[in-house]
Formats: structure tokens, sequence, C-alpha cells
């Protein structure tokens, strides 16, 4: 069995506003939902790096560029965006909070368009799906997968791109002075995206505020393992949140869970937690924090 837990407390817990000096790494530019999410988690004045790629933001926090990074983990459309749980894992990252943002996309181009203009729409994958609804309804609009919602928008008014669109946040259309052809076009109105807050050391949160673990672990390959593991977390009053297999690519047929639980004490979860460190051939903390998760009926 191998077992991978240096996740560690400290006993103080700097604000975002301590922080907002440092230099953070979102996915996107200035203008992105990751833009949005930092200015809201630290401060409007955050110091951002740019990246145009999870890779590229990984790269960044590696190698000291940036002190900490925000990252999009799951879309309550499109569910969770298990690359990144795997880039967390391969580079021993840390999640040390969690910030959830309403995700409101809009179709914007140069001004003095209509839609019946647009030959072409580009956005992020992830927009184009939580759109798919509103874009069906014009086929003769080609869709195109691009790198950031923000930095497209920006590309259109750069090069003055006519008969091509951006789906983007209301932010970046103002900010690239671009025109809104349709707001709010995203499939599902309460449209919601978690974002994680990484670092490569471990979570500066105090042991009685954490309510909240992401965790990592392998099974033997044999009927009832996975039950096993899940009736420990329900006796140990854990509420599991999200659960998700990912295949081991260097053994085939053997798979990796990543799963997401809250909880009300901590000496139920260090509880759960040794128990699985023995059941599991492999355990791993991702991340022990805070839970932040609004109510969903909240507006």
């Amino acid at each position: 069995m191998s077992i991978v837990n240096e996740q560690k407390t400290s006993t103080t817990s700097p604000s975002p506003l301590e922080r907002a000096g440092e230099r953070i790494a979102i996915q996107g530019i200035v203008g992105s939902f990751h833009h949005q999410v930092a200015q809201e988690y630290y401060d409007q004045d955050v110091v951002v790096d740019e990246c145009l790629s999870f890779d590229e933001l990984v790269d960044s926090l590696l190698s000291g560029k940036s002190s900490q990074a925000v990252m999009a983990i799951e879309n309550s459309i499109a569910g969770p965006i298990i690359p990144n749980y795997a880039l967390i894992d391969k580079n021993n990252l840390h999640i040390i909070g969690e910030h959830y943002l309403r995700i409101h996309q809009n179709l914007m181009a140069l001004k003095g368009q209509s839609i019946a203009d647009i030959k072409e729409v580009y956005s992020h994958p992830m927009a184009l799906l939580q759109c798919m609804d509103f874009l069906k309804q014009y086929p003769h609009i080609k869709l195109v997968e691009d790198k950031d919602t923000a930095e497209t928008a920006r590309r259109i008014q750069e090069n003055q791109l006519k008969g091509v669109a951006a789906i983007a946040s209301k932010v970046a259309a103002e900010m690239y002075g671009l025109e809104i052809l349709a707001p709010e076009i995203q499939t599902i109105k309460n449209n919601m995206t978690r974002f994680v807050i990484v670092n490569k050391e471990n979570s500066f949160v105090p042991e009685n505020e954490i309510n909240r673990a992401s965790l990592k672990f392998e099974l033997d390959h044999k009927r009832g393992s996975l039950a096993a593991v899940l009736n420990v977390m329900s006796d140990c009053k854990m509420n599991l949140t999200k659960i998700q297999s990912l295949p081991k690519i260097e053994t085939p047929w053997k798979y990796s869970f990543f799963v997401d639980v809250t909880f009300e004490k901590y000496e139920d979860y260090a509880k759960a937690k040794s128990l699985l460190e023995i059941m599991a051939e492999y355990f791993k903390v991702l991340g022990e924090y805070r839970n932040t998760k609004p109510l969903i009926n909240e507006d």
C-alpha cells in the first residue's frame, strides 16, 4: 500500500487581502472568468499572470513566477474538469481554497452587426457547451473552440474581425469594446463554476475551520472494494459531493478515484482518513480547506 498524506495545516490563516500583492496565475487573460474569480477571492487590484492553458498555469506556479493559482475544476452544467484534477495530482499541488462564480455567457461582436451577420463563433469549449441550446437556433454559424473567452473577444477587436463573434462575459465586452448581440445565452440560467485555489504548499486553513477535502485513492480490483470505502465515509459522517474515476494509463483496467467530501467535524474526517489509508492501495490528500458552496436558491 502506498500512502501520500502530507496535508498539514498551519495555525495562521492569511486572508486573501494579505496575499493581494502576490502574482496569481489564471487561465486566460484580464476580463476572463478566472480573472473575475481572482479579483473576488483576493482583491480588485490583484496582479495576475495570464496563462492561455492550464499546463502553462501549472508551470507558472511551479517555476515561482506566481505564488498561487486559480483553476476551474467543475461546472454545474458540463460537470467536473477531470484533466485539472490530474494536473493537481501529477504535480503534487495542493488545493487550499475554493470559490464559486455564477457564469453569465454573452454573444458579442464588433459594433454595428447583427446575429444574421455572424458566420463563426469562437470561444472556450466549455463556454460553447454551456450555450448549445441557443447556438442550435443558428445552424449557419460555425462553432470554433478556442483557448479563452476574453482572449477571443480581444482578438476580434484588435483585428477588426467582422462576421466573427465571441462568447464571453459582460466585463470582456466592455473591456474590449464589443457589442453584446445576445445576453445571457447559457442554457441553464443558474450556471455556476467551481474554482479552486492551488498552491505548491499545504493548506493555510486552521484545522478547526476545515470542513471540505479533496482526495484520491486506488483500490484493489475486487468486488465490493469501492462499496466498502463508501460505507466508511458514510459511517464517519462524510457527505460525498463528487466522485470521479480516471483510468491509470500505465495499468490497464485500473482506476484512480477522485472524491470531494464535506463534514461538520474534523475529527470525523480524520477518522475516515485513517481508515482509508489502510483500505486503499494508494491514498493521497489533494486538499483540505473551507467549504464555500453557496445555497442553490441564492439569487
